[in-house]
């Protein structure tokens, strides 16, 4: 005798065992499908991160012992300081005014005047002078030296150097590394001062407070460890933004449409550069 039939329940009109497995599998590769792009991203970010670690690395040893070429980094820091210095001058009149208008109004309504000098200074001479300096130096510098790199790559210069036997990192990048290093220290130490130049023009004809109340507070703040700290940023930001610009200009394929991808990276990448050295320098600092 047959047993009773067991009887399953009912089925939810047109599903199926194969239906289900086709659906689980149009999620996964829907999934799989949104992924990718987030895959190449992060794919491209670690080999550009590689790429920089091995240059620096190239620059390191090319500088030990010292026998790049002097003529071309006393050439490099002529172009990327000295030509660079209106700029730094001009931004750093602008940003030392503005950050005594953003303080100096509350200070006066509150009667601190004595403290205006130094709320001004400990903002321009630790964060504020040397990221915007870092930023305006990477614009101009950065982008001009990718793109004369690229130009170097796209024209076969730099195949035309490795045929004489000329290194092109010794020749070309360890000058560019060197000169950035010790150029925006410089113009970081000329902008912190013009800053605090134009924020005492600004305390005395838009705010009211009188200079030598200014010049007074900034000076019994004793902001020297802050002064320095900005110069030690100064320096990291010159040795990023010159591996980033190096990096890219001759990693340059594509013609002058690759030139122009090439610098628009390398603005972009030294600009987020820029504030993870801050992050880093400011944390290790304090």
């Amino acid at each position: 005798m047959r047993g009773p039939e067991k009887k399953s329940g009912p089925r939810p009109s047109g599903e199926t065992p194969s239906s289900r497995r086709r659906t689980a599998r149009f999620a996964g590769s829907a999934f799989g499908l949104a992924l990718r792009p987030v895959g190449r991203g992060v794919l491209a970010a670690c080999g550009i991160m590689g790429g920089m670690t091995l240059l620096q690395v190239r620059i390191l040893r090319a500088m030990v012992p010292p026998t790049f070429d002097y003529d071309e980094t006393l050439r490099q820091m002529h172009k990327v300081g000295v030509l660079s210095l209106p700029v730094v001058v001009m931004t750093s009149l602008f940003v030392g005014a503005l950050m005594l208008v953003q303080t100096g109004n509350f200070v006066r309504d509150t009667g601190a005047t004595a403290m205006v000098g130094w709320a001004t200074g400990i903002a321009v001479l630790s964060e504020v002078g040397p990221v915007l300096i870092g930023l305006m130096f990477s614009g101009r510098v950065g982008a001009n030296n990718t793109a004369e790199l690229g130009t170097m790559i796209v024209t076969e210069q730099v195949d035309a150097l490795r045929l004489l036997g000329i290194d092109p990192v010794r020749h070309l990048v360890v000058p560019r590394f060197v000169s950035m290093c010790l150029m925006l220290v410089l113009l970081t130490c000329i902008g912190d001062l013009f800053a605090l130049f134009g924020a005492s023009i600004a305390s005395q004809a838009i705010v009211g407070i009188d200079m030598r109340v200014f010049w007074q507070g900034l000076l019994d703040g004793h902001l020297a460890d802050e002064f320095v700290m900005g110069l030690v940023k100064g320096f990291f930001f010159g040795g990023a933004i010159s591996i980033v610009s190096c990096h890219f200009g001759l990693r340059v394929r594509g013609g002058a449409e690759g030139v122009g991808r090439a610098v628009n990276d390398s603005v972009v990448t030294a600009a987020i550069a820029i504030f993870v050295v801050n992050f880093l320098v400011t944390m290790l600092w304090v």
